[in-house]
């Protein structure tokens, strides 16, 4: 568990809807740092059960779909303020949800299928009853990534020539909701991220690079890993997130460099995050 400092507070309930992940534990245990009372929403099919001895003052599960429900047990908790937090699988949200009526309906009116048209849909409902959800790192301002190089070896200047190429790619790709994640090797694109998530995206391009026997030997096969927050990134949710597990993925797959966006992305547990890079030889830097 995180030290959080504690600061004065009104003891205001905070509704925390979790999916998986160590994230929905990160906020749970910053917001009661600062006094909060702290219901859970856990999402059957995703929140870790854990959850259930973190400290909450309740947790309620329920299956994705069931907006109804979140909303009327929020309602009877009197939360007025939420903060969505963990990642919920894009193959779930799209394939193996199980809307009630109030999350058909919102589906029905979306002109666009993707996360951000839907989790903005479900911020508006919320809205509408008097639920207001907030910033996913309302409580976590000290785990955003800061500027510069955060390990002990800087990016080489292929590394730089990789990280402009890979960082306009992403963000063009970002507009559109396609994914957050690019890998590049000699400024040429290996992989970009679409439902997979970023580690499967990373694990992907390793494997690609691993089969391209024919690559002149003069060139590296190195990669470059480019994870940005999208052009207008709603920080209440699908913020990018790093974790210890993506560094050793990146090991596996041959990468050697990864470069994220400042205040626009979470680390999670900086210190195990660094350590295996500088073990690893992996270069990080925030911009």
């Amino acid at each position: 568990m995180l030290d959080f400092l504690p600061v004065p507070s009104s003891k205001e309930k905070i509704g925390l809807i979790a999916g998986n992940g160590r994230f929905p534990f990160l906020v749970l245990d910053a917001a009661r740092s600062q006094g909060h009372e702290v219901i859970v929403a856990a999402i059957k099919e995703e929140t870790f059960p854990q959850i259930e001895s973190h400290g909450a003052a309740a947790v309620h599960w329920l299956s994705l779909g069931e907006l109804s429900k979140l909303i009327e047990t929020f309602k009877k908790e009197g939360i007025r303020r939420a903060i969505m937090a963990g990642q919920v699988k894009h193959k779930q949200i799209f394939s193996s949800i199980r809307p009630d009526w109030r999350l058909a309906k919102l589906l029905l009116s979306l002109t666009t299928r993707n996360t951000d048209a839907l989790l903005g849909g479900i911020a508006k409902v919320l809205a509408d009853e008097g639920i207001m959800l907030e910033n996913s790192t309302s409580f976590l301002e000290a785990l955003l990534a800061r500027p510069g190089v955060l390990t002990k070896r800087p990016p080489t200047d292929q590394e730089k020539k990789n990280i402009d190429y890979g960082r306009a790619v992403a963000r063009h790709l970002a507009q559109y909701d396609i994914g957050q994640t690019v890998v590049v090797a000699e400024s040429a694109c290996v992989a970009v991220e679409a439902m997979e998530g970023t580690d499967a995206t990373i694990a992907r391009a390793g494997h690609i690079m691993q089969s391209l026997d024919s690559m002149p030997s003069t060139l590296s096969r190195a990669l470059t890993v480019i994870k940005i927050a999208k052009p207008n990134q709603d920080m209440r949710f699908d913020v990018p997130v790093i974790g210890a597990r993506t560094i050793e993925v990146m090991q596996e797959a041959g990468a050697s460099c990864l470069a994220l966006d400042a205040g626009r992305c979470l680390l999670l547990d900086e210190s195990a995050i660094l350590l295996a890079s500088d073990a690893a030889q992996i270069a990080i830097t925030s911009d």
